[in-house]
């Protein structure tokens, strides 16, 4: 295998247990509606049940579904109606499930599974409640409740002792049991980070329901300082504003507006001059901890602005393949500017290791290594190319080809044009906050075109069609993606290209090459190499260490609440039968 399945890919796959919750009306309709079935089913089995299906089970979903959010907001923490809505209905399919194992297998005992259903929806609740509201149980205790002593109230008229006792014995059982599984749950990450685990997941919806940042603190706790090289291109014309072509080596993940996820659109703010943001070699590794960790970022190139050397003349563009990759190379000054891919193969994040090594070897003629992974194929699978593969040694090979040809090729007189272009579509459909960027440059008789759209990733086959259309108007071209990650709330998938018609995008991306080629005028270049002191980032071993927590907690949370339930159905026969 040349590509192997990392941390960050494990955590990605966990975005299956993520959903939206539908609009609270639709869920109240299906509560009424499991409500007025049971009304229906337990008068024809027996009279004397009337009402029982309205006060057992519209009426307690209906006061749980008005008081929870409240209640929520009292203890200074969020829930939107519609999850309320939707715990609210579940909670009432839960209970009608095993009420109806009374009403037709044992009417006789009818009370207690009504009984054991109440006790098992206010173990749901707490579990839910504790989960995407507060971590703390005891302070979920009395919101968990409602739902339970609602229809315990509701029910008294109806249903015969020993009910009135039984339902709140049958509470504490389930109650205590789901205690028991949330401890067990939140344990495993305590013990290795010292971080409350549903504490993080309240951080993380919290970040999903207003944009809240406080899984930033977490992250923070299980970083690890790292030096990281930053690369960048300065362009420098007369009359119009400077450009900066820079190559962050960390990964701007690991979501929306989380950490470094808005890392290209948040450091192109930062500077006076014009930036493009390239894709450097990083994984979900090297995310930053925090938004404050690109302050360092941003210190570092400028510290580099002072001992800028300036170069009048760059080489023409060429290109190589080596079994897999392709890599558009280009001297530049005294800057060597190298933009690889694999398309139309998996073109995915490349490891630090690789590119730090091909950075290193390129030292020997230059200090300033400019290595960018195109980022612009997007397969089935969200893989990362590590050292000592296959496709490493392809990366390794092409790039060293390209640092060979650095004495023999000649130089001529640098000219260099750039556009920026807002693109008209949404993060939703793919497209980050900065749009389009176009640096078109001719050395030679010779223009090449290195197109940036601001996304994560480009759908399989986007690339190609782009890249064809543009070389009629350039020689060469390469187009990439920042890898933004403000595309993605939850998935790391929404590729460009998939939520936006290729033939739309390739019109704006024609526009704003032919505008870089009418802005083209004598040029300067010069190379910047910074390194990045003491940056926080999430680091291999705690993001491994997570994921593997959280993937074991996921397969263990069944059986678990699987034994903890049968056990608390078992305390409830005995409680019944203790109190008849």
């Amino acid at each position: 295998m040349d590509t192997v399945p990392g941390s960050a890919v494990r955590m990605e796959k966990m975005s299956k247990y993520i959903f939206t919750a539908p609009r609270w009306p639709a869920s109240l309709g299906i509560l009424i509606i499991l409500g007025l079935l049971l009304e229906i089913l337990s008068r024809r089995l027996d009279p004397s049940y009337e009402w029982f299906g309205i006060l057992g089970f519209i009426v307690p979903g209906v006061i749980a579904f008005l008081l929870t959010r409240p209640l929520i907001i009292l203890l200074n923490r969020q829930m939107t109606w519609n999850r309320g809505a939707l715990l609210a209905v579940s909670c009432t399919l839960f209970s009608c499930l095993i009420t109806l194992i009374g009403l037709i297998f044992l009417k006789d005992l009818l009370d207690l599974c009504y009984a054991i259903s109440l006790g098992f929806i206010f173990g749901v609740r707490l579990l839910v409640l504790v989960s995407i509201a507060d971590y703390r149980t005891s302070r979920m205790i009395i919101p968990a409740s409602i739902q339970s002593i609602a229809g315990w109230v509701c029910v008294l008229p109806i249903l015969p002792d020993p009910f009135p006792v039984l339902t709140p014995v049958l509470m504490i059982f389930f109650g205590t049991g789901f205690a028991i599984l949330i401890w067990l749950i939140d344990r495993p990450l305590y013990r290795a980070f010292h971080i409350r685990g549903l504490k993080f997941l309240n951080a993380f919806i919290a970040h999903l329901t207003d944009g809240d940042k406080g899984m930033e603190e977490f992250f923070r706790d299980i970083g690890q300082e790292a030096w990281i090289p930053q690369v960048s291109i300065f362009f420098r014309r007369e009359g119009k504003k400077d450009l900066i072509l820079t190559i962050p080596n960390v990964h701007p993940g690991p979501m929306g507006e989380i950490g470094g996820g808005n890392l290209p659109s948040i450091l192109r703010k930062r500077f006076d001059e014009e930036m493009m943001v390239a894709h450097g070699c990083a994984t979900h590794d090297y995310n930053l901890v925090s938004e404050g960790e690109i302050d360092k970022i941003v210190d570092a190139v400028n510290e580099t602005k002072a001992s800028l050397h300036w170069h009048e003349s760059a080489g023409k563009p060429g290109r190589i393949q080596v079994g897999t990759v392709s890599l558009l190379y280009q001297r530049i000054g005294d800057a060597l500017l190298m933009v690889s891919t694999r398309s139309p193969d998996k073109t995915e994040d490349i490891d630090f290791g690789i590119g730090h090594a091909i950075i290193c070897e390129g030292h020997k003629i230059t200090p300033h290594i400019g290595f960018i992974d195109a980022h612009n194929c997007l397969g089935d699978e969200i893989d990362v190319i590590l050292p000592g593969t296959r496709t490493a040694h392809e990366y390794f090979t092409a790039a060293t080809e390209a640092m060979n040809r650095w004495e023999v090729e000649p130089l001529y007189p640098l000219q260099a044009g750039y556009a920026h272009l807002p693109l008209p579509y949404t993060r939703e459909e793919g497209i980050g906050d900065i749009g389009l960027q176009v640096l078109v440059t001719e050395t030679g008789g010779m223009t090449a075109a290195y197109i940036l759209i601001d996304g994560n990733n480009m759908a399989q086959g986007v690339r190609e069609y782009i890249r064809d259309e543009v070389r009629a108007l350039v020689d060469e071209a390469e187009v990439m993606t920042t890898d933004t990650h403000v595309v993605n709330t939850i998935s790391g998938k929404n590729p460009v290209g998939l939520q936006i018609s290729p033939d739309d995008l390739v019109t704006h991306v024609l526009e704003g090459v032919e505008l870089a080629l009418k802005d083209r005028s004598e040029a300067k270049a010069a190379g910047s190499s910074a390194t990045c002191n003491g940056v926080i980032i999430f680091g291999s071993d705690s993001i491994a260490q997570l994921a593997s927590i959280v993937n074991t907690i996921l397969v263990y949370v069944v059986p678990i609440s699987a034994g903890m339930l049968l056990l608390a159905v078992v305390l409830s026969v005995i409680a019944y039968m203790v109190i008849t």
